[in-house]
Order: structure tokens, then C-alpha cells, then sequence
């Protein structure tokens, strides 16, 4: 998982995907991936890596 990020926007970017939102949904995506990994316990920590990549960004820029 990689995570990139300026003053206004971050991308995120797994295997075969990327997504690019405004800074200020970051809380709004991490809510998202730590629900769905609530959701479906048996997704195996196929969540874990999109989250921690996340928390990282939020305690690098202090959101």
C-alpha cells in the first residue's frame, strides 16, 4: 500500500487500484476502512494495510 500525499489531496494506492481524495476526508476514509474491516472479519487483514498507511499519513500531517 502507498500513500502519497500535497497540502490538498492524498492518493492512495494498492495492487490494483488508486484513489485520490481531498486532505480533509481523510478521517471520513479511515472511518470507512476500519468499518469494513469490522464488517468482514474473514477479509483477513486484507484492510490492515490501506488503514495503517492512513494512520501514518494522519500522524504525519496531524489531522
Amino acid at each position: 500500500m502507498k500513500i502519497t500525499h500535497d497540502d490538498k489531496t492524498f492518493t492512495l494506492t494498492g495492487r490494483y487500484w488508486s484513489g485520490t481524495f481531498p486532505i480533509e476526508e481523510l478521517p471520513k476514509q479511515l472511518a470507512f476502512y476500519r468499518s469494513q474491516r469490522d464488517k468482514f472479519p474473514k477479509a483477513r487483514g486484507a484492510y490492515d494495510a490501506p488503514i495503517a498507511a492512513l494512520e501514518k499519513l494522519e500522524e504525519e500531517i496531524g489531522a
